[in-house]
């Protein structure tokens, strides 16, 4: 269909995101599924976030993952900080990207950081400055921009308005969560269309959905058909978020590729390599994730039959 892209980035959110709903998995295990991912074609992985122990623990112990992975060239392993202090902390560790995140929710910003949206705001503004001055890009990521779980829907136009304070104090590239997985292919466009009202086009957007309500892939085909080619993925479906109840896994990054690849949009990803890779992280969580294509295989996989 001449409304898909030829190709689309996906970014690998599994070490991170995903591993921080988790018990505490060990260092050297986190480090073996960065490396895994690292050698399947993708181009951007979220390893660590720089956070306090206290608040989240499985995610302690960032530096040594990031000194401990072996970094492949022409991948960005990216971290998530919540403050200066991690902005620090992640630039000491020579990650290759910084996000920060900003809830488009009150009641969620309070809940995930301790603060005001408007703190947030100008908290994402001086680490953004720090982040330039070492020469490294930062991505604002507005979260709950699809609803929240403590306020109900969220106004476009007020994701839309942070989107461009945040684009105003720096960020090199913006993205949208999904947080509890409330976003539908109408909201899709709706949020695109705020955004293009505030002049935030379709292809500087990234979008991050998780599949709690089963619309994870629908709502990617709706975005590429509207512009949008960047996409964020978790291995095996690993994922939630701490501060958001009943908030299930990210769309499943085989599960993605297959569907993409299928489609004639090209992701540069080996999907093999995905699905060696999802049994991985299953086997490192200790349970069955919700990834399909790991369990069923490649629509292109035959069955022998006895002559």
């Amino acid at each position: 269909m001449s409304g898909w892209p030829e190709s689309v980035e996906i970014g690998e959110v599994g070490p991170r995101d995903g591993l921080q709903n988790e018990a505490t998995v060990p260092i050297g295990d986190r480090v073996r599924l960065i490396d895994a991912l690292s050698a399947t074609g993708l181009r951007r992985i979220e390893a660590v976030s720089f956070v306090s122990p206290a608040a989240i623990p499985p995610m302690s112990g960032a530096g040594e993952v990031m000194a401990g992975i072996t970094r492949v060239p022409g991948v960005a392993y990216r971290a998530l900080v919540p403050n200066v202090k991690g902005a620090e902390l992640a630039l000491a560790a020579a990650v290759d990207e910084i996000e920060v995140v900003v809830s488009a929710s009150e009641t969620h910003n309070q809940r995930n950081v301790k603060r005001s949206v408007a703190d947030s705001i100008a908290a994402a503004a001086k680490l953004t400055e720090l982040a330039h001055g070492a020469g490294t890009p930062v991505e604002a990521i507005v979260s709950t921009a699809f609803g929240c779980p403590y306020e109900g829907d969220v106004p476009e136009a007020r994701v839309a308005e942070l989107a461009h304070q945040l684009r105003d104090a720096g960020a090199d590239r913006l993205s949208f969560g999904d947080t509890t997985g409330m976003a539908s292919p109408r909201r899709v466009q709706t949020l695109l269309d705020a955004l293009a009202a505030v002049g935030i086009s379709a292809s500087e957007v990234g979008l991050h959905f998780h599949n709690t309500r089963g619309t994870g892939l629908a709502n990617v085909v709706v975005a590429m058909e509207l512009g949008v080619t960047r996409f964020d993925a978790s291995i095996g479906g690993l994922g939630g978020c701490p501060y958001a109840p009943g908030a299930t896994g990210n769309i499943v990054t085989e599960d993605l590729v297959h569907m993409l690849e299928d489609m004639g949009v090209h992701t540069g990803v080996d999907l093999d390599a995905l699905i060696a890779c999802a049994h991985v992280a299953q086997d490192i969580v200790g349970r069955e994730l919700p990834g399909q294509v790991m369990r069923s295989g490649p629509r292109t996989r035959t069955v022998e039959t006895q002559a």
